[in-house]
């Protein structure tokens, strides 16, 4: 297990980050996630942490707080050292139909991190982190009521998750302005299968130094090598038969799942180690989190860290999922050749 600073901190995280929507199974598109319960739940996390992994993510929407328990008792029970772990949570998401249930205002953000505290059964919150864009809160409001969480040891950290560039560049110059306390990391959708990141919040994060948590690195279970092809409903059970999330373009998918194969019989591991290899080899990727419903889904993801591709490897799988040209991306380029040549002294 490697370790990488997140973002512009002095703060390591294990390059594997556990993920815990599958535990709780909640009502609703929770039970198709997943269903696991405190000994399942147990049995994840110590092995995860022998494993050397210190990255733990949740929300406070994964089956509407049930997760959060889990992970509470779970530290407790295992009596796990809690200033070793990086323990990370979210709200912006509904948990009621209250008009103020939602969102990203003072009112709601203070509420929320009252409630994830009492659920995790901790002090403070490593990184918090909003879960997506809110078009009726203004910026300064969200972000002056994270600083004041971070001023008050509340929090430690703050991140965002799936947001637009420009979004996230205009946060960062508000809390700028404000001298507020500035998100240090995104957590956004980014597979072998859906490269959009890098048109616009890659070179913005590489800019800026934030950090890349990536999420459903394996597109919701499709680059697992458990599909035979695009219309296959996968093994039962599978979590794309009654929840097909995130979209993805599945012909383009099942081409890279056919250049992985050969791949992944030359190293003698799973397609998903090598769908997750490909990602672990990106020098802008901080963590990947993974997310199981099973103790043989989470050793396969963790043996990931243990499979070096070569420069070669990374470069067919490269080409097969290379992004399709869109304007103003193919413009930049082409108008930058000249200045991107270093000038040849005589």
């Amino acid at each position: 297990m490697r370790y990488h600073l997140l973002g512009q901190t002095g703060l390591f995280v294990s390059e594997i980050c556990l993920g815990t929507m599958t535990y709780g199974g909640n009502k609703g598109i929770w039970e198709n996630i997943g269903n696991l319960q405190q000994d399942a739940v147990n049995e994840q996390m110590r092995f995860a942490v022998e494993a050397g992994i210190n990255f733990i993510d949740t929300a406070n929407v994964y089956s509407l707080g049930k997760s959060e328990i889990l992970l509470g008792q779970s530290l407790k029970d295992l009596a796990l050292p809690r200033s070793q772990l990086i323990i990370a949570t979210k709200s912006t998401g509904s948990m009621d139909e209250s008009p103020n249930g939602r969102g990203q205002s003072r009112h709601h953000i203070f509420n929320e991190v009252d409630a994830s505290l009492r659920r995790l059964q901790l002090d403070y919150i490593d990184l918090y982190q909003v879960h997506g864009f809110d078009p009726l809160t203004p910026f300064e409001e969200s972000l002056s009521a994270l600083n004041d969480l971070v001023r008050s040891g509340k929090v430690r950290y703050i991140g965002l998750c799936n947001m637009a560039a420009w979004q996230v560049m205009k946060s960062l110059g508000v809390s700028e302005r404000k001298g507020f306390a500035k998100f240090i990391s995104v957590q956004a959708y980014y597979s072998i299968a859906g490269r959009d990141l890098e048109r616009e919040v890659v070179p913005l994060l590489e800019d800026q130094k934030l950090g890349l948590m990536v999420w459903s690195p394996l597109a919701g279970g499709l680059l697992s090598g458990k599909y035979k092809d695009a219309d296959d409903k996968g093994p039962s059970g599978a979590r794309r038969a009654t929840f097909d999330f995130p979209p993805v373009d599945k012909d383009r998918a099942f081409k890279c799942i056919d250049a992985m194969r050969p791949l992944a019989q030359q190293h003698q591991v799973s397609v998903a180690q090598i769908a997750l290899a490909w990602i672990l080899s990106k020098p802008f990727v901080s963590s990947v989190i993974i997310g199981a419903k099973s103790m043989d889904q989470l050793r396969d993801n963790i043996a990931a860290t243990r499979v070096q591709l070569s420069a070669d490897e990374i470069k067919l799988l490269d080409d097969v999922s290379q992004l399709a040209p869109e304007y103003p991306g193919w413009m930049l380029a082409f108008q930058g050749q000249a200045r991107a040549k270093a000038p040849i002294k005589e």
